[in-house]
């Protein structure tokens, strides 16, 4: 099934040219049925990059899914453009009386700042209280999985001594739980921080539990025991070359950055990187459409609690 996109949003030719059924605006609305329905708060710099990284993952799905894209108007945006947002992103307020399926909160590169130091904080903490009442699942990514474990459980981040940054080896913890389903024993995912989370705070939380861990990139999936809230400290949805573009970034900047883990043959950046992760990609964001959200949401959203 496709995943329903607004018109003419950029990341549509992307998809299209990559197989993924996806369906505009005017083709939805002749269908009788009901989509799920998933807004995407999307902290990212380059908004149509992680836009099309998570809708290439959304729609590899036997689900239709309406996205709402939503940026936080209490940053000024410094790569998007402000004609970009206003033709295809939505505000707190356009939405907050509304009732959502799912939501998706991504990363932002500011995990070095206290979260009371970002400009948009308060309205994140708005934007994740609204969450427990008005969506039934928010899958929180990377940083977004540090500021909603901090925000919702009071589990701090720790500064690390170099950057995690490669592609690890990662075990299962929990098994037989639906998020998991289908998972290899040991499977692969990038990571691209300056944080962590530690393993000791989170076992003092009685409501949440790990699923997912790496021996060294560290905890990777938290979730709350009713399913409701999912924590990804990593980035599975990166492209083949996003951790080539950070290095090369970081590079450019003077930076003394290491070559990514376990990502470019031999360990030479002039070769093309491995992918070892697009499996799982799939697979984790599949189960959390179908177990977390389609197969548990109320069909009227106005019976959401």
């Amino acid at each position: 099934m496709p995943i329903k996109i607004p018109d003419n949003l950029p990341a549509t030719q992307i998809l299209t040219n990559e197989n993924i059924f996806i369906m505009d605006e005017r083709r939805a609305y002749t269908q009788d049925i009901r989509p799920l329905r998933i807004v995407i708060l999307n902290l990212m710099p380059l908004k149509s990059v992680t836009e099309t990284q998570l809708l290439r993952l959304l729609g590899n799905s036997p689900l239709q899914v309406e996205i709402v894209l939503l940026f936080p108007i209490s940053h000024i945006s410094k790569n998007t453009s402000q004609e970009y947002l206003a033709n295809f992103y939505n505000t707190f307020d356009d939405i907050k009386d509304k009732k959502f399926d799912g939501m998706i909160i991504t990363g932002a590169p500011v995990e070095l700042l206290e979260f009371e130091e970002l400009t948009y904080w308060k309205e994140l903490q708005e934007i994740m209280d609204w969450s427990r009442r008005s969506v039934f699942s928010t899958l929180h990514i990377c940083v977004g999985a540090q500021a909603g474990l901090y925000h919702h459980y009071g589990i701090p981040k720790y500064p690390l001594d170099a950057k995690m940054f490669g592609v690890f080896l990662h075990k299962i913890n929990k098994r037989n739980v639906p998020l998991l389903r289908g998972f290899d024993d040991e499977f692969y995912v990038p990571h691209s921080r300056h944080t962590e989370i530690k393993r000791e705070d989170i076992e003092k939380v009685k409501d949440i539990e790990i699923l997912a861990e790496s021996d060294e990139a560290g905890v990777y999936i938290v979730s709350s025991k009713d399913g409701r809230l999912i924590f990804v400290t990593g980035h599975s949805e990166y492209d083949d070359n996003s951790l080539k573009s950070e290095y090369e970034r970081d590079v450019s900047r003077g930076l003394d950055t290491a070559i990514p883990k376990n990502y470019f043959p031999n360990n030479d950046p002039t070769q093309l990187p491995m992918v070892k992760w697009r499996g799982h990609a799939n697979l984790l964001f599949t189960n959390w459409l179908n177990y977390h959200v389609y197969q548990e949401t109320p069909y009227d959203l106005d019976d959401l609690k």
